[in-house]
């Protein structure tokens, strides 16, 4: 049965109907992390919570970390002690918050890509780190809480890694949207909204962008290493998708105008506020083909006043207070450009690979922590998508975590999530000289 999503703040339980039971879904991204609580028999969301990866002492990306955990044993239990904690600490939030004890949660799972996975689970992770680039292991593991340093005597399943840096998060993503029961054939309860074989695209765009082609019958993903701008990481005045964020901006002519997460003064900008704002500059005319922002004497506009110097590197004001300015670099924008470039490339080896035309997608679904749904034309813009991408796409919210949730609540869900991940052909991108011929070409910007 799939989860039902209900109001993220959660439903107060009554704690007089002992038989109902429970289950704690988690999403573990590199930047943030995602968890729910869904009642397993009813299959509804009945409380959600999310926080910062605490991992980022370690660097905001999997390949810092990565470094760290092989440098020394101590570095890689603390990221296991870390990540666990936090996971312990939301589980307990996303009780208070329905009224609930942990006694009545009868199972946990986890979707993570594979670094997060190792960490998790205190796994060494040389085989990642270097090449062929292989996690431990590729079937979901079913472990016990408690053996990761939890208070708790719960059942974990941890879902499968089909390969390289292709993760649990991607096959929850697409067990999430339906695809799990036209590999099993039977599985989720819900209709599957997905035909039998379609050209089907999904994307989820993080820190470790993932990537999955379905065409003829096959599954083909990749993961392109996008880094954490797209989750507003790693910037000048980057933040995760939290109260206070930009996650939107808009250009009217000389105004700027900016969107903030729970209406509050801003104090750093978010991954759909990054990416609104850089395509409002091309369309601006602000930021050329290149990437390079214009010096003010190259602006004929007001928005000339809002191209500064700060701290000796040319920067676009976002927003600017008595108190503070939110703003993007030249650096930041470049950041921007190398990761549209990894994704896009990333996607052009996949039809390559599949022998499918771009121009012969039916559907294009993408997710991820941006702290906002898209405007897709913003991705068109940037050069993620094309003009008729733009047309057959969805946004899909928090995509790995209601994956995660539909296995939970499904009596067939986790073998249905393993046949799934042995049924993924993961393309490498590392070496491969199809993608750095792609990467070359889509550097650049569109040019308006």
């Amino acid at each position: 049965m799939s989860a039902k999503s209900s109001p993220s703040r959660g439903i107060r339980l009554k704690s007089s109907d002992p038989g109902r039971r429970f289950a704690v879904a988690f999403d573990v991204g590199t930047t943030t992390i995602a968890a729910s609580l869904v009642d397993t028999g009813r299959g509804a969301r009945v409380a959600m919570a999310g926080g910062l990866n605490p991992q980022r002492e370690f660097g905001p990306d999997v390949l810092s970390r990565l470094e760290a955990a092989c440098r020394s044993a101590e570095n890689l239990q603390r990221m296991m002690r870390l990540v666990n904690g936090e996971l312990q600490r939301l589980t307990g939030e996303l009780l208070s918050t329905a009224g609930i004890r942990m006694e009545a949660v009868e199972k946990i799972a986890i979707a993570g890509n594979p670094a997060m996975e190792h960490f998790l689970l205190g796994l060494p992770v040389t085989s990642l780190a270097f090449p062929p680039y292989r996690p431990l292991f590729t079937s979901g593991r079913a472990i016990n809480a408690s053996t990761l340093g939890w208070d708790a005597n719960v059942n974990a399943f941890v879902f499968p890694l089909p390969g390289g840096f292709v993760g649990g998060d991607l096959v929850a993503f697409l067990y999430g949207q339906g695809h799990g029961s036209w590999v099993m054939g039977h599985g989720i309860s819900h209709p599957s909204p997905l035909t039998p074989h379609p050209s089907r695209l999904f994307l989820d765009l993080g820190t470790n962008g993932e990537l999955a082609l379905m065409a003829g019958g096959k599954i083909y993903a990749t993961s392109a290493a996008a880094g954490p701008a797209f989750e507003g990481g790693n910037l000048s005045c980057g933040m995760a998708a939290l109260p206070g964020a930009i996650s939107g901006v808009e250009f009217t002519g000389d105004r700027v105008t900016v969107t903030v997460i729970g209406g509050e003064s801003p104090i750093g900008v978010c991954g759909s506020g990054v990416i609104t704002a850089v395509a409002g500059l091309l369309r601006s005319g602000i930021l050329d083909c290149t990437g390079r922002l214009l010096r003010p004497t190259e602006i004929s506009s007001n928005l000339a006043n809002q191209v500064n110097e700060i701290d000796g590197e040319t920067a676009f004001v976002l927003y600017r207070d008595a108190q503070r300015a939110v703003y993007l670099t030249q650096e930041d924008i470049r950041q921007v450009q190398l990761a549209k470039a990894a994704v896009r490339s990333g996607m052009e080896v996949l039809f390559e690979r599949a022998g499918v035309p771009r121009d012969s997608l039916q559907e294009v679904i993408l997710t991820g922590s941006f702290g906002s749904i898209l405007p897709l034309e913003s991705l068109k813009n940037v050069g993620i998508f094309s003009e008729k991408m733009v047309k057959i796409a969805c946004f899909v919210r928090e995509g790995a975590l209601s994956g995660v949730e539909n296995a939970l609540c499904d009596s067939h869900g986790f073998e249905a999530v393993d046949r799934l991940a042995t049924s993924i052909r993961v393309i490498p991108l590392s070496g491969n000289p199809a993608f750095e011929k792609h990467f070359l070409e889509q550097m650049n910007f569109p040019d308006s």
